[in-house]
């Protein structure tokens, strides 16, 4: 699968989720991304059950930690579900040798990877298509192509279909 075109904005896949059924508020968890080259991993579930799990796996070197955030939400009807995982400050200053966010109870419908995250007056700066892929149920970075910088994933999925 292939990474989203531009045209294809976040807040107009939001806008369409909420005209399907109201997005539920998400739950938002703090976590530290520390350096220092080993892999590390965070997950999280949201949904009736803990029906949908979002897990970033990562390896970085740098500095000290960082604060990043993880937020989950689903829509009303549980057929869709987000998983958002960035740092606040809009930067990071780590060097990210590896990074997949994967999602668990669902397929992807929609994922991006940023070098730079929002803040204040800055905009979200996208990582270019050939640095990430985005499959059914992952992004991660691409050996070789991935120049090390994220400050922030955004995955939009989709109720996995049950074979009867």
């Amino acid at each position: 699968m292939a990474a989203p075109s531009a045209g294809l904005p976040l807040l107009l896949l939001l806008a369409a989720l909420s005209a399907a059924g109201a997005v539920s508020e998400p739950s938002t968890v703090a976590f530290d991304v520390r350096p220092g080259g080993a892999v590390h991993s965070f997950a999280q579930s949201v949904g009736p059950g803990d029906r949908y799990t979002c897990t970033f796996t990562y390896a970085s070197q740098g500095g000290t930690n960082e604060q990043w955030q993880m937020s989950l939400g689903t829509s009303e009807d549980h057929q869709h579900f987000t998983c958002t995982i960035w740092r606040p400050q809009g930067k990071s200053y780590l060097y990210f040798t590896q990074f997949k966010a994967e999602v668990q109870g669902a397929e992807i419908e929609y994922g991006m990877a940023y070098s730079k995250a929002a803040f204040e007056r800055e905009s979200d700066v996208p990582l270019k298509s050939e640095e990430f892929e985005v499959t059914k149920t992952s992004v991660a970075h691409r050996p070789g192509a991935f120049k090390a910088e994220l400050s922030k994933l955004v995955i939009v999925a989709k109720a996995a279909r049950s074979e009867l």
